[in-house]
This record gives C-alpha cells, structure tokens and sequence, in this order.
C-alpha cells in the first residue's frame, strides 16, 4: 500500500511541535556551553511544556494512541518540574 504525503494545516502543527521540542536541546546546549557544565535552564522545560503540548493535541487529531500517551505523560513531568522550580527557586535565581 503506497502512503502519499499531504501537506496540510495538522502537518504543520506536527512540524511546529517538533521544532519547539527540538529548541529545548539547543537551549540545553547553549547553557550548557556557557557555563561549561551540565546545565538545565528553566527555559529548556517551558519549551518541553510547549512542545510536548503541540504534540500532544498533534497525536490526539491523529488518533495516535501511543503518541498521546507519551506526549500526555512527558506533559505531566514537565508541568511538575515547572512547578517544583517556581516553588523552590527564589525570583533572583531565575534562568
């Protein structure tokens, strides 16, 4: 059976997901670099959280179960680790 590509608004919206979740990495690396150590800047989780939102309503119109899953899980993790920073992490610390 041949799958013909179409593009449309919701191949968009994919592609837009993944360009958000993959500037999370760059981030992660940018930070990294400059301060020449393993760093995980705030901004790098708001950019999962955004991301992993896109995908997620990406997965759930194409009726993928097991990308929803994954995307509704990964969106969990990245709100409570945005919770935990703005709870812990005094305003002068913020990345």
């Amino acid at each position: 059976m041949e799958h013909k590509f179409i593009w449309d608004a919701w191949t968009a919206v994919g592609f837009l997901g993944q360009a958000l979740f993959f500037g999370r990495f760059f981030v992660q690396w940018i930070a990294s670099e400059r301060h020449k150590r393993s760093v995980v800047p705030r901004s790098f989780w708001y950019l999962s959280l955004a991301g992993g939102a896109v995908l997620l309503v990406y997965a759930i119109h194409r009726q993928d179960i097991v990308i929803t899953v994954g995307q509704a899980t990964g969106f969990l993790i990245y709100s409570r680790n945005l919770w935990l920073i703005h709870r812990h992490t005094p305003a002068t610390d913020a990345d």
